[in-house]
């Protein structure tokens, strides 16, 4: 009976080696692809924005541990801005809005929120009429220095960290946060939701970018 040998010679045991060594270095970590999955995005122009909604309040625990703006009725939306040109690019975040219907005839746009505001929504929220039909979302107006105590200001300093960092977003380089919404806890409205950016800017020629709309609801599932 013949015995057969199995043993590699030492180039194809170097060469399996390095096959081996790239597919783990390109595997996707399982996080990221979950990210992925739920995230919506679009991409023209040399830029790409991504926007996961955080619609479960186990994801807010890391960022805010002890006091959830989700619970409050504040979604937050983890926004990516990558910027695969060869130019900086200057994003106006104050104009971001995020477009919901309220019902067949009214579609709204609500602004983002500031750290400040955000402190202010979760600390003093407005008072609702569960009877009431479906109210329009709030205007975000200035913050008051008023009956702010040490756990509004830990909240705000949490906000603030996890914010999208800069409105300039560097050739080929990518900036990444929250930006927040009160939806005064009508997440539903979340099934019609566009997350709409309407000013970017290249910083050396000062051209205007196309707008972008990017469509919540078509968002992956988990």
């Amino acid at each position: 009976m013949t015995k057969l040998d199995y043993t590699l010679s030492p180039g194809w045991a170097v060469a399996l080696a390095i096959i081996l060594a790239c597919i783990l270095a390109f595997k996707v970590p399982a996080g990221q692809q979950a990210s992925l999955k739920t995230a919506s995005l679009e991409s023209h122009e040399g830029l790409t924005i991504s926007a996961q909604p955080w619609t479960d309040s186990a994801q807010y625990k890391e960022k805010f541990p002890k006091k959830s703006p989700f619970s409050a009725g504040v979604l937050a939306v983890q926004v990516a801005f990558r910027n695969d040109s060869p130019e900086s690019l200057r994003i106006n975040l104050e104009r971001i809005r995020l477009t919901v219907q309220l019902d067949a005839e009214n579609r709204q746009e609500v602004r983002p929120l500031t750290a400040d505001q955000l402190a202010d929504a979760v600390f003093k929220p407005l008072a609702k009429d569960p009877t009431a039909k479906r109210q329009r979302l709030p205007i975000p107006v200035p913050s008051s220095n008023g009956s702010r105590d040490k756990h509004w200001t830990e909240l705000q300093k949490q906000a603030q960290e996890a914010g999208v960092p800069s409105s300039v977003v560097a050739a080929h380089g990518t900036v990444q946060g929250l930006l927040y919404f009160d939806l005064q806890n009508q997440f539903d409205l979340l099934q019609t939701a566009h997350l709409y950016v309407p000013e970017i800017v290249q910083m050396q020629r000062g051209r205007a970018l196309t707008y972008f709309d990017i469509d919540l609801s078509r968002r992956g599932t988990q």
